[in-house]
């Protein structure tokens, strides 16, 4: 029984050679060294995995709409909408999933949502957590949260349940050179500058620089844990859904009309033989959902008026 896979998939940009990598705060672009051969070389972290596990989740979700794909349509997950039933956000869109500021300071059929939640996660005070019981009711509200992690960070609570991502992935280019570039922002009314009409407000020449990158290779790591799966103890058929979820959302980002990450960054797999094709993974999501039948818990629906302790 396969306890891991791990997946190793050679990128390319769509077009010439340079790419834009992401940025962290106070950092900017996050460059670093590893040896190879003895020697060391400068490399470039690309993508980090907390935004590869975002853009997975993003295969799910048709954002015109604001609502799942059809493919997941059967599956639960928490819609949270305004007092006037407006939708805001869901847990499918949050950085915090199920642990969002939003889920928790809203409220469940006129109930405090967080107490909802600790409820149903059946946390009790003086007693360890059961981590299986806490799976099936994240299961029940947002399976992905099963497949991307979630920290219930809640103080009031007498234990912060978590649950590590069960997949893993990051984008990172080896042997980098900067390629630097810039340009200027033109002004044909009025190349002077003069009081209230300056680069600051938006007038004038104003020159910028731009860096990018060239890499010898660009490389997406892939670590799917498929025993953190099974350990969740839901039985066969909701472990195949899980499984399933993970092969849709590969397939449906990894494909052959490439990852557009940011305006600079459009890259593509040079080797798709690895991955499940996207009508593969479809009918495996499709047929884990048809023997689950109708076992799925409704979709969740919170109201959020604003922080807690606020008007």
């Amino acid at each position: 029984m396969t306890r891991r896979t791990t997946l190793t998939l050679p990128l390319v940009p769509v077009a010439g050679a340079r790419f834009q990598p992401t940025g962290f705060p106070n950092l900017g672009a996050a460059v670093f060294p590893r040896l190879e051969d003895g020697v060391e070389i400068p490399c470039l972290h690309v993508e980090s995995p907390q935004s590869m596990a975002n853009r997975f989740e993003e295969t799910t979700w048709r954002v015109a709409e604001q609502r799942p794909v059809e493919a997941f349509d059967a599956i639960p997950y928490v819609e949270v909408v305004d007092p006037d039933g407006e939708f805001l956000t869901s847990s499918r869109l949050e950085a915090h999933r199920l642990a969002s500021a939003y889920i928790m300071d809203g409220s469940i059929d006129g109930e405090d949502a967080e107490k909802v939640i600790e409820r149903k996660l059946g946390l009790v005070a003086g007693k360890p957590t059961n981590h299986r019981e806490v799976a099936r009711a994240i299961f029940d509200l947002d399976p992905l949260s099963l497949v991307h992690g979630v920290f219930f960070a809640r103080k009031s609570w007498p234990t912060q349940p978590k649950v590590a991502r069960a997949i893993t992935s990051f984008i990172d280019a080896d042997d980098v050179r900067v390629a630097a570039s810039g340009g200027v922002k033109t002004d044909g009314v009025n190349q002077k500058t003069a009081e209230g009409r300056g680069a600051e407000s938006g007038y004038g020449m104003v020159p910028h620089l731009r860096t990018e990158y060239t890499a010898r290779a660009i490389t997406a790591y892939v670590t799917v844990d498929h025993e953190q799966l099974r350990s969740y103890g839901l039985g066969d058929e909701r472990t195949e859904l899980l499984e399933a979820i993970i092969d849709y959302e590969l397939s449906h980002f990894f494909n052959d009309e490439g990852m557009r990450l940011r305006t600079a960054c459009d890259l593509k797999v040079v080797d798709l033989t690895s991955l499940p094709t996207p009508t593969s993974a479809s009918t495996r999501l499709e047929a884990a959902v048809a023997a689950l039948g109708g076992q799925f818990a409704p979709r969740t629906v919170v109201v959020w008026s604003g922080p807690k302790g606020k008007a």
